[in-house]
């Protein structure tokens, strides 16, 4: 089973001051920035995924590469535009989806099967999923045969195979030849068996579960269980866009060839409370509250409170700046933990606490203050051997700006690729066949 991170140019300056909070003098974004493989001494994922909709290379898309990138991106291929080429990459895979919830409300998607394969062919990606409609419909007690599902669920249903079938025509006149995924939509766990087992008969010997992002362990896992009965024992599975990343343990036992997710990196700084992750010596997760210090100058809610009159922006900036001594202090063990939990908390009341009129929940308060005595009390970036950790110190584990943001993140992936690598150490060896690429 392998972690394949999906990238959305999550790249970081490695030379930030975070003093300073600028970049370093002169700096050029990508070309002296550093992606996750190259910024950790231990690749924290096993291959890499690219959207499609993320290059945006299409006429009237909108993603995150400029159109100069989109066409480097075309022109030099996937590996060399990812700094994947150098020896120690080389052998990871690089998959490539459409992006289906990029165009999920289009009546059909912008991309023509033939389209999509040329576009594998000329990037040099080792994986493509041929061309879904995402559905969103999902009744879990269907579990056999194609009952149930609205018209337009069937309609996209009917359109994901039959791009599924044009697609795998396209990719035998490649000359690349790179391995071709099936994907499977449904409005139910009988669905996407029927369409698991059409796709096997169609040729496809990897198949893709799309579709899982809204839906709940227990479900995703019904799925695979129906899917798994529906094919022969040697078809490759992959899960796109697995949300539920954190609960990958449970998913051992459906023989999952690879997955794709974003999670680990976006529990940065899009969890309320689970923002750095730390392996316990039992080999499970452990989640600590990254402690937030926003810029007084560029939070929102900040200035609202100033232009309110309800904060001055003079003693917001004060108190940021207290509260970024008292935590480096601490860090070097010069103050308290209660000092520097103090200042963090005064500066947290008008930053995150507190309503349009600079009114605060004590309830709030309190919660927050205990898990942030909690990071602090327990010093987990002391705990962690990473290079992230050991170069930029306390400073990963607070909640201010991407290039912090984004660190926290990259650790987390790194974390996250640990505990993959020990259930893979637990698994049986694998009775499929074409592990070459995904070996590494």
């Amino acid at each position: 089973m392998k972690f394949i991170y999906a990238d959305s140019l999550d790249y970081v300056d490695p030379a930030y001051d975070f003093i300073a909070d600028r970049h370093a003098p002169g700096r050029k974004k990508y070309w002296d920035d550093l992606y996750p493989h190259e910024l950790m001494d231990k690749v924290p994922y096993h291959g890499v995924l690219v959207s499609r909709a993320i290059v945006a290379d299409a006429p009237g898309a909108k993603g995150k590469y400029t159109q100069p990138e989109a066409q480097r991106f075309r022109r030099e291929g996937a590996r060399a535009f990812l700094r994947l080429d150098a020896p120690r990459f080389v052998h990871m895979p690089i998959f490539g989806d459409c992006g289906a919830f990029a165009y999920h409300r289009e009546k059909i998607p912008p991309y023509t099967p033939e389209d999509m394969a040329s576009f594998y062919e000329d990037a040099c990606f080792t994986h493509g999923c041929s061309v879904d409609h995402i559905i969103f419909d999902f009744d879990e007690t269907l579990t056999h045969g194609l009952f149930g599902g609205s018209s337009e669920a069937r309609r996209r249903f009917d359109i994901t195979l039959a791009n599924a079938e044009a697609f795998l025509a396209s990719t035998k006149r490649m000359s690349n030849h790179f391995t071709p995924l099936g994907v499977i939509q449904g409005w139910s766990p009988g669905s996407m068996a029927e369409a698991a087992r059409r796709l096997e008969l169609m040729g496809y010997r990897y198949l893709a579960l799309g579709g899982t992002v809204p839906l709940k362990t227990s479900q995703i896992k019904k799925c695979l269980r129906v899917v798994r009965d529906a094919i022969q024992s040697d078809i490759d599975l992959h899960i796109l866009g697995f949300a539920k990343a954190d609960d990958i343990a449970e998913f051992q036992s459906f023989r999952i060839a690879s997955f794709d997710t974003t999670s680990p990196l976006l529990r940065a700084f899009k969890d309320a409370k689970s923002n750095y992750y730390l392996r316990r010596p039992d080999g499970k997760l452990d989640y600590y509250t990254a402690i937030r210090v926003p810029q007084a100058t560029e939070n929102l809610r900040l200035q609202r409170l100033a232009k309110r009159g309800v904060r001055r922006q003079e003693d917001l900036l004060a108190l940021e700046r207290r509260a970024l001594r008292a935590l480096r202090a601490y860090d070097r063990e010069e103050v308290s933990l209660d000092d520097a939990l103090g200042a963090v908390m005064s500066y947290s009341l008008p930053a995150m606490l507190t309503d349009e009129e600079g009114c605060a929940s004590q309830k709030r308060v309190a919660e927050l203050r205990t898990r942030y005595a909690r990071t602090l009390r327990e010093r987990p970036w002391k705990l962690c051997g990473c290079p992230i950790c050991v170069q930029a110190s306390i400073e990963v584990v607070l909640f201010r700006a991407s290039n912090r943001n984004k660190r926290r993140g990259i650790h987390n992936l790194g974390v996250f690729k640990t505990v993959v690598d020990e259930l893979q150490n637990t698994e049986l060896a694998p009775t499929h066949g074409r592990v070459d690429l995904l070996s590494h």
